[in-house]
């Protein structure tokens, strides 16, 4: 497959990702020390709706725009945070009125969760998206963008100076043998940075492919979140998991809510689970 985030900006893909992205970031933060987070495929930032590429695929309606169509009531708290987060991002383009249009990718939600004395790192090798983004955060201080390999990063970045870090590894799935390099970075990672936070992407095609990634996990304190929508009949993914590894105290529980109120709402069938020792 091929992932550029402009195709798929707002999908339902998107939402479980940055929905765990959100609460991670606000139960990470809620402690009195500093935080370094890496976003190793970062995308553009930020998206456009009605522009040609997410335009083009319209998979947001299957996604956010479906999820702020339903009904409130019972709405867990992670999701009105996530919600709560997207709409702030939409706002910066001018007053709320109408349907989304402005969707915060997964460097925008990092920003906008950090406190002053918080590191960003954002990696980003397409350079076309890689430009955008350093548009993006021009100016910002708190912001480093890097137009790189996100799985060197992982190598060239870790252990982070603060010794506390989320790490987000959210890669294209462009190569066939993406698991493989995937499953790599994060056991590189792991001997590098044991106590780092990481959430990891992936889709949910070769079913053999993920159940050999999510058994090399065996033995941490991991999480796998899934959600699986309706077969398509175009071709297009309908399902993606979620690993999230070292999650912190609480996450489990909020995101468990979350994650079986969602499915209901987009029409998916969630699934959470503890990565067996």
């Amino acid at each position: 497959m091929n992932y550029r985030h402009a195709f798929h900006a707002g999908n339902f893909t998107e939402v479980l990702k940055h929905m765990a992205l959100c609460e991670l970031l606000r139960l990470l933060t809620a402690k009195d020390k500093k935080l370094f987070v890496l976003d190793t495929h970062a995308g553009a930032g930020g998206y456009d709706l009605r522009a040609d590429e997410a335009g083009r695929t319209r998979e947001a309606e299957a996604g956010i725009l479906r999820l702020l169509a339903a009904s409130r009531a019972g709405m867990p708290p992670a999701v009105v945070r996530y919600l709560a987060a997207v709409a702030a991002y939409d706002r910066k383009f001018g007053p709320a009125g109408g349907a989304l249009r402005h969707y915060p990718g997964s460097p925008r939600l990092i920003r906008a969760a950090l406190r002053p004395g918080d590191r960003f790192i954002a990696c980003e090798l397409h350079p076309k998206d890689s430009l955008a983004l350093k548009r993006e955060f021009a100016g910002d201080q708190a912001v480093e963008v890097r137009q790189a390999d996100g799985y060197h990063a992982v190598k060239a970045l870790l252990p982070p100076a603060e010794r506390r870090g989320l790490i987000l590894i959210d890669p294209p799935f462009e190569a066939t043998d993406e698991f493989e390099k995937l499953a790599r970075a994060v056991k590189q990672a792991l001997r590098r940075f044991a106590v780092g936070c990481y959430a990891v992407w992936y889709p949910l095609k070769d079913e053999e492919a993920v159940a050999g990634f999510v058994a090399g996990l065996a033995g941490l304190k991991a999480l796998t979140l899934e959600l699986r929508l309706p077969p398509s009949t175009d071709g297009k993914l309908s399902a993606c998991g979620l690993a999230v590894i070292n999650p912190p105290w609480k996450f489990e529980e909020a995101i468990g809510e979350a994650l079986s109120w969602v499915g209901v709402a987009l029409g998916a069938t969630p699934a959470m689970a503890t990565v067996p020792a």
